[in-house]
């Protein structure tokens, strides 16, 4: 269905700029509420009297939302409508950064997993071990493991009458995921995050299964994150022009060159 235009070339109802978004109006008046739009000015009567710049807004976070999400999003727009656009670019600069932790951490768990399937498994331990015995077995003294554990890696129980450490089959593999990535260079943060993906998915097995899927989101994540970032640039030029003195500052600076 073609969306019907506002009545008035380059005022816009809160219904316009909802329709070509397939939100509510009541959405449109929110989002100007919380700050995620600026200001709109309003007839005698009250009524909101939005413009092409509120358009160009509304789009921007949306498109914000698909990469950063939401909180992240209404953060970098408020801040830009406050007209702090430095604040609103470490906030996208902070999702770029956790987008590419989280590439670091897939390329760890893909290493992990190539590297326990070529490699013929040793027998399962099926009874908890002590963390001298889980030491021994990997060749590690047992105040690596304990750093491993003050790091999130591992998660042992404890005995309930002594009060030591138990390690059960599922943290024995754990801990020879995390002693095969430290021999590959990887840091405790990023073998943490490794080993909540593994106990998420169930085990390597699952988690294999599943790592071109995670690619696949990582790889729509950083798209959307470009599309936020071109929608945004649409806004703040509508928004925030550049003056003439930094225009007239660039063409000098071009033409010494």
């Amino acid at each position: 269905m073609p969306t019907k235009k506002p009545s008035n070339h380059g005022v816009r109802r809160p219904v316009d700029l909802a329709r070509v978004h397939g939100l509510s109006a009541q959405a449109v008046r929110n989002y100007e509420r919380d700050g995620v739009l600026p200001p709109a000015q309003r007839t005698p009567n009250g009524y909101r009297r939005f413009t092409e710049t509120h358009a160009k807004a509304l789009s921007a976070y949306l498109a914000l939302v698909a990469g950063h999400g939401y909180a992240a999003s209404g953060e970098i727009m408020r801040a830009v409508n406050r007209g702090e656009t430095d604040a609103a670019l470490r906030t996208i600069d902070k999702g770029h950064a956790l987008l590419q932790r989280d590439r670091e951490t897939l390329d760890a768990v893909e290493t992990a997993v190539v590297a326990l399937t070529a490699t013929r498994p040793q027998p399962q331990i099926r009874k908890p071990v002590s963390v001298s015995v889980l030491a021994h077995r990997l060749g590690v003294r047992p105040a690596t493991l304990r750093k491993w554990e003050r790091a999130g890696v591992l998660r042992p129980g404890r005995d309930p009458a002594t009060h030591y450490r138990v390690y059960l089959p599922d943290d024995v593999r754990d801990a020879e995921l995390a002693h095969l990535l430290r021999r590959g260079g990887y840091r405790l943060d990023h073998i943490a995050g490794v080993l909540r993906q593994v106990r998420g998915a169930g085990g390597t097995e699952p988690l294999a299964a599943s790592l071109s899927r995670w690619r696949a989101r990582l790889t729509e994540r950083g798209r959307a994150m470009l599309t936020g970032a071109a929608r945004l640039a649409d806004y703040l030029d509508a928004a925030q022009p550049p003056s003439r003195a930094l225009i007239s500052e660039a063409n000098t600076t071009t033409l010494s060159e």
